[in-house]
C-alpha cells in the first residue's frame, strides 16, 4: 500500500439516503453500491446542511458551514469565493486534481484548485444561453454532436423533458451517449492520461438521478412495473396546502395521479440502477490498472429528493426525503462493513478526504474526519446535532437533528415541528403539541435560538424566535 493513496469522490446529484438496496429499500437494487459499502463504511444518519445544489456544494468544496460559506438558499450567479478548497489542498500537496461532470460553481468554468474539469452540468438555466456557444459551459454536448448518427444541433434536451420534472420517459439516443454513460467513459480515459509519477484526487460528479428522469429503457422499465408505491403522509402536510399545484409538472408541493407517480419513481430509480453499473464499470477499471487497493473511494449526494412523500417534491425541505443522503467510504484504511449512526454531513468530505491521503486539515475547516469512524473506532466527542437550513417557499425552514429526534422551524408562519425518529422515521406524526414532548421541544427550540442569535434576518429577538422575517438566499460577510 502507498503512502500516498489515490482519492476518488464520486458526488450523484439528489440521492436519497435511503435508496440503498443495503438500507432494506424495497424496491430498488444498487448490488455494486451495496459491495462499496460492505468493503468499507456506511453512514445512515448522514446529512446535507442546506439541500440543494449551490450550497450544498459549497460545503462539499470547503469543509464549511452554511454560516461561513454563507449560501442559506439557493441563488445562482454568486461567485465562488473561498481561498481553502478540497481540491486545492490536494494538488498544494502533489497531487494530481482532475473533476469529470457536474461542478455548479460561479463562474461556470471555475476550476476551485482541480488541475482540469471536464464539466457536464446539465440543463443549468442560468449558464444556458443560446447567445453563449455551448463549448462555453458545457463539454458533453460538443463531444454528443460529433458522435455517429448525431447532428450538429444534437442536444440532452431533444426529448424536451425539463430538468426539474416530474415527467418521466426512456433517454431517446443510444445508451453510449448518456450524460451518466459518458462520466463513467471519460473517467476511464482519464485513468490512461493521468500522470503516473503522482498520486490523484478524481471528482467524479454524476448529473443524475436528478431530473429529468430518462434513463435508458432497461433501467426505466424495470421499475415502471413494480409495486405500487404508497409515499409516508404525515399528520401535517396540509401545513403545505397553501403551496399546492397539481397542474405543474415541477411542483414544490402536489398531489399527481399514482399512474404518474408510478413513471417518476420508474424514471428515478433506473437512473440509480444506471449510475450504479457506471460506478462498477469504473471501480472495475480501476482494478485493471492495479490502483484498486491504493485508493480510498467516498460516495455522497449534494441532497436528497422528496419524490412525493407527504406531498411534497425536489429539495431545499428539512425533511428526511430532501436532507438525508447517502454517505460510503471504502479504502485501504478503513474497516469492512462498519455502520456507524453519528450524524455526519457534507462538510465532513473534505478534512476525511485529507485524512485519508495523510494531509494536513487547514484550521479554517468546521467538518470532522469520518477515518476513524470508518474504522469503527470509537470518537472521544461528537457533534451533538447538525443544524440546517434552507430558504424556500418564501420563507426559512430551519432545522436541527440529532439523529434521534428533529426540530424544525417554518420561518414564516413561526410554526414548530417535532418528530421522534427512532419511533417515526418517516416523519408520519408531529410530537409538538404532545405534552409527553414538550421537555424536548423547549430544548430544541431553546438551541435554534442560539443557533441563529445575531442572524441578520432578525429571526431572533429578546431570546425568542421571531417569525415573517425575509429570508436571505445569502448571508452578507
Amino acid at each position: 500500500m502507498s503512502d500516498r493513496p489515490n482519492v476518488v469522490l464520486i458526488c450523484v446529484d439528489q440521492w436519497r439516503g435511503d435508496c440503498l438496496s443495503i438500507e432494506g429499500h424495497p424496491v430498488l437494487h444498487t448490488p455494486h453500491l451495496d459491495a462499496l459499502a460492505l468493503r468499507g463504511a456506511r453512514f445512515p444518519r448522514a446529512y446535507s446542511a442546506t439541500p440543494t445544489c449551490v450550497p450544498a456544494r459549497m460545503a462539499l468544496m470547503t469543509g464549511l458551514s452554511q454560516r461561513s460559506h454563507r449560501r442559506v438558499g439557493y441563488q445562482d450567479g454568486v461567485e465562488f469565493d473561498v481561498d481553502t478548497t478540497l481540491p486545492g489542498e490536494f494538488r498544494r500537496n502533489g497531487y494530481q486534481t482532475q473533476a469529470i461532470g457536474k461542478m455548479h460553481y460561479t463562474p461556470t468554468r471555475a476550476r476551485l484548485g482541480f488541475d482540469d474539469v471536464i464539466l457536464h452540468d446539465g440543463y443549468m438555466h442560468y449558464g444556458r444561453r443560446r447567445s453563449r456557444p455551448v463549448e462555453s459551459y458545457d463539454d458533453y454536448v460538443p463531444w454528443l454532436r460529433e458522435q455517429a448518427g448525431q447532428s450538429a444541433v444534437s442536444d440532452y434536451f431533444d426529448h424536451g423533458v425539463n430538468c426539474n420534472s416530474y415527467v418521466a420517459r426512456p433517454w431517446d439516443k443510444d445508451e453510449a451517449l448518456h450524460p451518466t454513460t459518458w462520466i463513467g467513459t471519460q473517467a476511464i480515459s482519464w485513468l490512461y492520461r493521468r500522470d503516473p509519477t503522482a498520486p490523484f484526487l478524481l471528482y467524479l460528479s454524476f448529473h443524475r438521478p436528478h431530473p429529468p428522469f430518462d434513463p435508458p429503457a432497461w433501467a426505466f422499465e424495470q421499475y415502471l412495473h413494480a409495486p405500487p408505491y404508497e409515499p409516508p403522509v404525515g399528520d401535517w402536510w396540509e401545513q403545505y396546502a397553501d403551496h399546492r399545484e397539481d397542474h405543474r409538472h415541477d411542483a414544490f408541493v402536489a398531489q399527481f395521479p399514482p399512474h404518474v407517480l408510478q413513471r417518476a419513481r420508474a424514471g428515478y430509480y433506473g437512473h440509480m440502477a444506471h449510475i450504479d453499473l457506471q460506478i462498477n464499470r469504473f471501480l472495475e477499471a480501476l482494478a485493471e490498472f492495479e490502483l484498486d487497493k491504493d485508493t480510498y473511494v467516498c460516495f455522497v449526494s449534494d441532497h436528497g429528493e422528496m419524490l412525493g412523500d407527504h406531498h411534497l417534491f425536489r429539495k431545499g425541505f428539512p425533511y428526511e426525503g430532501s436532507a438525508r443522503i447517502p454517505f460510503l467510504l471504502a479504502g485501504p484504511r478503513t474497516g469492512r462493513g462498519v455502520r456507524r449512526e453519528e450524524v455526519v454531513e457534507l462538510r465532513d468530505v473534505m478534512p476525511t478526504l485529507l485524512d485519508c491521503a495523510g494531509l494536513d486539515i487547514p484550521d479554517t475547516v468546521e467538518g470532522r474526519s469520518l477515518l476513524g469512524l470508518a474504522r469503527d473506532e470509537r470518537p472521544t466527542d461528537w457533534r451533538p446535532y447538525l443544524h440546517g437550513e434552507h430558504a424556500l417557499l418564501g420563507q426559512s425552514l430551519q432545522w436541527l437533528t440529532d439523529g434521534r429526534q428533529k426540530y424544525v422551524w417554518q420561518s414564516g408562519p413561526g410554526r414548530e415541528q417535532l418528530f421522534d425518529l427512532a419511533v417515526d422515521p418517516r416523519e408520519l406524526r408531529d410530537r409538538s403539541d404532545d405534552p409527553s414532548y414538550a421537555d424536548d421541544l423547549h430544548r430544541w427550540r431553546q438551541t435554534l435560538v442560539e443557533e441563529l442569535r445575531g442572524r441578520p434576518e432578525g429571526y431572533v429577538k429578546d431570546g425568542l424566535l421571531v417569525p415573517a422575517q425575509p429570508p436571505l438566499t445569502l448571508l452578507p460577510r
